[in-house]
């Protein structure tokens, strides 16, 4: 990981920034930097991360993934 040079190393962050970007921040105007931390905050914490369905997983949310494997 992190090589110089090498495209692949930051895949997965690309990937979720360009998420990020598209489904929450895009066309939005955040009054205030902390209306913006919010938004991001709750983003990543209550959608991206319980509810939003991830291809790697097989189409399931992480909460799902993670009950089902228990």
């Amino acid at each position: 990981m992190s090589r110089r040079g090498n495209c692949f190393d930051n895949a997965v962050a690309e990937s979720f920034f360009s998420s990020l970007k598209k489904e929450r921040v895009r066309r939005k105007i955040y009054p205030t930097r902390e209306d913006g931390r919010a938004d991001v905050f709750d983003y990543i914490e209550v959608f991206y991360n319980r509810s939003r369905r991830h291809s790697h997983i097989g189409d399931v949310s992480p909460v799902a993934f993670e009950k089902a494997s228990l």
